[in-house]
């Protein structure tokens, strides 16, 4: 199997584990004895924030401990909050993009092909900021962000999710075609992508679905799918918030349907990343879920 199988590390510093985070060391030995091939790198204290790891002395530490343990970096979940794209003030989005570079100078140095972003804001606006201005800037930051990124060979994946601004199928589809940039892709999350086609959560009225849920808009997206997050789904929201990252077989999603589509989209890989980011449980996740994706993995051939 030439698939590479990942976990998000927000998982264990997220959610239940925000107040006692999982060590990162011991995340990471914790992988390598499972067999898992990577991991997905959280912005987070202590994982992956670029205060955590600052230079490339630093860095060589973390692939020196990356590679005690023969795991690769999948993608890196970079937070990019503190300066936002869509304020109305020039120095702050001048601050975004500063941040965005020294986010991809953290990929380069530890040869992370993907970098994670999002539209910081929930839906359907930030305050004091008109959607439209919100939009405007939004696709703007997209545009600069995946042709700085492309100059330096790594991949932009947007990650729409309920809890975030444009989050309706129409949106999805649109910023893509507004962006326009080959290197501007999604990062398809199973989980996400059903709660917001099918359900319509936490959107601006009126509300909008799509007749066939997750696996319409996979056909929509088709060649524009940069990475996917396997996980399912129950139908519900994490405290009210944005999407409830459901362990396989618990939720409502076929995962065969979806993998057959997302492989009709185009998306060949090699990384799938599994993410169980605010599951209460998620450390005592990890083995079966491995084993249900190489399994999934198996019978796609992929």
């Amino acid at each position: 199997m030439s698939a590479k199988i990942s976990v998000g590390t927000s998982a264990f510093a997220m959610g239940s584990y925000a107040s006692n985070p999982v060590p990162f060391q011991k995340v990471v030995t914790r992988l390598g004895e499972l067999g898992y091939d990577g991991l997905e790198l959280a912005a987070i204290p202590g994982y992956g924030a670029l205060e955590t790891w600052p230079d490339s002395a630093s860095r060589r530490k973390l692939m020196g401990m990356l590679k005690s343990a023969n795991l690769e970096i999948s993608s890196y979940g970079a937070d990019l909050s503190p300066s936002s794209f869509f304020s109305d003030d020039s120095e702050a989005r001048a601050g975004a993009r500063r941040l965005f570079h020294k986010s991809i100078e953290l990929c380069l140095d530890c040869g992370i092909p993907v970098i994670r972003v999002d539209t910081l804001a929930e839906p359907p606006a930030p305050p004091g900021v008109t959607s439209e201005d919100a939009w405007k800037r939004a696709v703007e930051a997209f545009r600069d962000h995946a042709e700085y990124a492309q100059s330096r060979g790594i991949v932009v994946a947007w990650e729409f999710e309920p809890g975030f601004m444009f989050n309706k199928p129409s949106e999805i589809l649109r910023m893509m075609e507004e962006v326009g940039h080959r290197n501007f892709t999604v990062m398809f999350d199973f989980c996400h992508a059903h709660m917001v086609a099918a359900n319509g959560a936490r959107q601006a009225p009126p509300r909008e679905t799509l007749p066939g849920g997750a696996v319409e808009l996979l056909s929509k997206l088709s060649g524009r799918i940069g990475f996917v997050h396997l996980i399912d789904s129950d139908n519900t929201l994490h405290d009210n918030l944005t999407s409830t990252h459901a362990p396989f077989g618990t939720g409502v999603l076929d995962m065969d349907e979806l993998m057959m589509a997302v492989r009709k989209a185009g998306y060949r890989g090699p990384w799938w990343a599994i993410d169980l980011c605010f599951w209460p449980r998620a450390w005592e996740e990890l083995e079966r879920s491995l084993s249900f994706v190489r399994g999934l993995l198996l019978r796609h051939n992929a």
